[in-house]
């Protein structure tokens, strides 16, 4: 997915750009940048962080770049931030998002007038760089981030700097946040609210849908208003959202709690009675928490997740290396697993691999149970909007591979999906029940999808929910 931090301060600004990217981390583990502005101009440094944390790798970088303007990023795919030289001036920019209609984009670039893009490895486009070639096609920032808003089938955050401010910029429809911070000397814009707290800013104000801000040390200006329409992931609150952040004034460890809870309240005990509530550790946890509480049955933490040296499960972009780390990180408490029957919560279920292989764990070790709760509906759909996966074939979801099986050749009917994605249709049960068996649990109960966004709370249409029910 990515995320990316800003700083314009009256004074040095290289420490805290540094550790506000670092907060970033949970975000993508791919590659990470910084660029600062000062007295000897535009620097930047990039730096692969598939094998060493983002600080390891840029420590001597902050110690090193001298500036009070910065931008900086954790970027799941494409190196960035870019420094550009064009007609509107010298910037340097970093992106979060995704762009669905690249080749049609690339072919506007080309007819506009003949230029060229570095080829990346795989002959791909950096979508950082084609954002930076549409901006320019017009006489100033504003106005080409404007243009890039309407014209990206996808969703794009824009994050600029030139030698006199930054301009951060929420996608059209707000399908990611954007934060601004201030203290006495400083502004900084962010990915996630709580990367600033601890560096001294306060919040200022949340971004709106495809609102563009102006940011310098001494004020933040809105250049573009916000729009009404909004449709912000829900998956972030699920799995994505670190647990001390904020979106739209909702709490993600909150609305966790509050999920698990809604789990609890709607599940069928009445046959099976677990000895205790675990929770997949990171994400989980705290709807395991939320369900513990709201059922009575005693939380427990059955396996402990090893991280002084095991990065996040999705960090190698093997899947069969994902699975091998996701599997090597968690050590099991045995007397908390033996001759147990166990209720566990995982935030999803994607490809099927890792809470398949969890499973067979717990067992191996003695468990006598395993009852699974997933803290989302299934999903049926790869995102179009955050890069979430990169796969290309929707084959690749479990539940898909499940409704094939079903299905056959009616597998990618849109009114046949539309059926099973309605918990009450017997087409939903058929396949809850053949992914039951698959993966070998006890019994399986998926969240409902009004129930998810219950749990958030904000009002339906402002939700993206694609995923699940393939509306946009």
């Amino acid at each position: 997915m990515g995320g990316f931090f800003g700083v314009a301060s009256k004074s040095k600004c290289t420490l805290d750009l540094f550790y506000g990217i670092d907060f970033h981390s949970h975000l993508g583990t791919r590659r990470g940048g910084m660029a600062v502005y000062g007295k000897d101009g535009f620097s930047r440094a990039i730096h692969n962080i598939e094998n060493s944390p983002f600080r390891t790798k840029f420590e001597r970088d902050a110690a090193e770049m001298e500036g009070n303007l910065g931008i900086g990023c954790i970027s799941d795919f494409e190196p960035q931030p870019l420094l550009i030289q064009s007609h509107i001036g010298s910037f340097a920019i970093s992106t979060v998002g995704k762009i669905n209609n690249m080749d049609e984009l690339l072919e506007k670039v080309y007819t506009h007038g003949r230029t060229h893009f570095q080829e990346m490895s795989g002959g791909m486009i950096n979508a950082t760089e084609l954002i930076a070639s549409l901006i320019c096609q017009k006489d100033s920032l504003v106005e080409g981030i404007r243009f890039v808003q309407e014209i990206v089938d996808g969703s794009m955050a824009i994050l600029i700097m030139t030698k006199d401010g930054l301009y951060a910029a929420r996608d059209r429809r707000g399908r990611t946040p954007l934060f601004i911070g201030r203290k006495e000397d400083a502004f900084c814009a962010a990915s996630e609210d709580f990367a600033y707290i601890n560096l001294g800013y306060s919040a200022y104000k949340e971004l709106g849908p495809a609102e563009i801000v102006y940011i310098t040390p001494e004020y933040v200006e809105t250049v573009s208003e916000p729009k009404e329409d909004m449709k912000i992931c829900s998956f972030l609150w699920v799995y994505y959202g670190y647990p001390t952040s904020s979106y739209e004034g909702v709490n993600v460890e909150e609305m966790r709690y509050k999920c698990g809870s809604m789990l609890a309240k709607h599940d069928n005990l009445d046959h099976i009675k677990p000895d205790v509530v675990a929770g997949v550790p990171d994400s989980g946890i705290a709807h395991a928490i939320g369900y513990a509480n709201e059922s009575g049955i005693p939380f427990a933490r059955p396996f402990i997740k090893y991280t002084p040296t095991w990065a996040r499960s999705f960090m190698p972009q093997n899947q069969e290396q994902r699975n091998l780390v996701a599997r090597m990180k968690l050590i099991p408490v045995q007397s908390q697993i033996k001759d147990k029957s166990l209720l566990l919560i995982d935030d999803s279920i994607v490809r099927g691999t890792q809470l398949r292989e969890t499973t067979e764990f717990l067992y191996n070790s003695g468990a006598k149970e395993v009852h699974v709760r997933p803290a989302c509906p299934p999903i049926l759909y790869g995102c179009k909007f955050l890069n979430f996966s990169r796969s290309r074939n929707e084959m690749d979801l479990f539940t898909r591979r499940v409704i094939k099986q079903l299905e056959g050749g009616k597998a990618n009917d849109p009114e046949i999906l539309k059926e099973y994605a309605d918990p009450n249709s017997e087409k939903y049960n058929n396949m809850i029940e053949e992914i039951r068996k698959q993966q070998n649990f006890t019994s399986l109960r998926f969240h409902r999808l009004d129930d998810l966004v219950a749990s958030i709370g904000l009002e339906p249409c402002k939700l993206c929910t694609y995923c699940f029910d393939g509306t946009q």
